[in-house]
């Protein structure tokens, strides 16, 4: 290993000098679970971009489909998967519709999901419900019984099975989905994993959740450092289905050939392809999948990171005594069931937040939960200085 723990508690963090341009060693970007900083090599990837566009006009989607594999190639390693094929998109609701689209809700008008779904999800499945498709849903937490819950609402009428792998709003792995997989398998449903919030900083591997024949979605705009426009679904190698949305690169491989009268697709990943797209995404998507590689900035020691980087977060939040009424933590959870952040519960999210950004600490809220995303260019100095901020600022609001 390239690296071990204690080179990443220092101050400057051992990794900042990767991050210049986002200046990560001199602010307290906390948002690590929705937006983490770029390394400085995705400006190089930018720059290629527009390098080959220049010298290559339309001849350019040689060089830009060389990066989209790359990309996919990524994703591949992160998911643990050799048995899959990768769909690229821009974001996850885009892949979610093509998903939805494979589905036939004639037969079986009934989706599973659960309440602590991701807005991709949520909503669209909400606007479902209104043209009349039964949309069930089971409560995300407490987490140690989602799958059971799930499992319980599957019947003869379900159609897929839609669910997180850790749910963000709290940021706890959902520890059901080998069984909910299981179950799925059994009634000929299909699953649909979002597995955004795990990628790179929680464990994931299609081989050990038993997820082979399940589809899995996410991207690279969170843990991955990837940046906006680089989304995937993955899809088991064996699916026979015909989407009913997908884009004309799915039968980009079949232009030459002669129409049937019948929508043709594309093999492998072609299924479910979209259209045409800004390469730059993949042009800095590979770079940074590059640079974690060479780094050897892996899963396992990623994840090492994290839980020393929660477990500072947390313990420093407790040392401060802080009001309960205003700000606390779920005393249940272990700090092996969070994945990338910390989830504080307050009714007053929204105030706080915007506290903290007046502070110079970046973090977010959804609904009552205020979430402190760390990164692995934060060190142990940072990660106090920013919930010590948050201890200024609800003793304010306390008096």
């Amino acid at each position: 290993m390239k690296y071990n723990l204690s080179e990443f508690r220092n101050h400057p963090n051992i990794l900042a000098g990767y991050y210049r341009q986002f200046d990560v060693e001199n602010r307290l970007l906390f948002t690590g679970h929705s937006h983490q900083a770029w390394p400085d090599v995705a400006y190089d990837g930018m720059k290629k971009s527009w390098a080959d566009a220049t010298l290559y006009a339309d001849e350019k989607w040689g060089k830009a489909l060389e990066k989209a594999d790359a990309v996919s190639q990524g994703f591949s390693r992160l998911l643990d998967d050799e048995q899959g094929y990768i769909a690229l998109g821009s974001n996850t609701h885009e892949l979610v519709v093509r998903f939805l689209s494979s589905l036939d809700l004639r037969k079986r008008p009934k989706i599973v999901t659960t309440s602590g779904e991701f807005h991709s999800i949520r909503r669209q499945l909400a606007r479902l419900s209104e043209e009349g498709v039964e949309v069930a849903r089971a409560d995300s937490y407490p987490v140690e019984d989602v799958a059971d819950k799930i499992i319980a609402l599957i019947d003869s009428r379900t159609a897929a099975v839609l669910v997180s792998s850790v749910f963000f709003e709290t940021g706890l792995i959902n520890p059901g989905l080998r069984a909910i997989a299981s179950a799925c398998a059994d009634a000929g449903v299909e699953l649909l994993v979002d597995a955004y919030h795990s990628l790179n900083v929680a464990p994931f591997s299609v081989k050990e959740l038993g997820l082979q024949q399940a589809f899995v979605t996410g991207g690279g705009y969170k843990y991955c450092q990837l940046g906006e426009g680089n989304c995937f679904l993955r899809f088991p190698a064996a699916y026979q289905g015909r989407p009913l949305i997908t884009g004309w690169f799915s039968e980009f491989s079949l232009l030459s050939q002669k129409e049937n009268g019948k929508v043709q697709y594309g093999e492998k990943e072609g299924l479910f392809a979209g259209s045409t797209y800004d390469p730059v995404s993949h042009y800095r998507a590979a770079e940074v999948f590059r640079f974690f590689e060479e780094q050897e900035l892996r899963p396992a020691f990623l994840r090492e990171i994290s839980q020393h980087q929660t477990a500072l977060m947390v313990s420093t939040f407790l040392d401060l005594d802080l009001p309960g009424h205003i700000i606390s933590l779920d005393h249940a959870v272990k700090n092996e069931q969070r994945a990338g952040f910390v989830a504080f519960h307050t009714p007053m999210a929204p105030q706080i937040n915007e506290l903290l950004i007046h502070h110079g600490v970046l973090t977010d809220y959804r609904g009552n939960s205020l979430r402190f995303g760390p990164a692995p260019y934060h060190s142990d100095r940072q990660i106090k200085e920013a919930v010590q901020i948050l201890g200024q600022v609800v003793r304010k609001e306390s008096i």
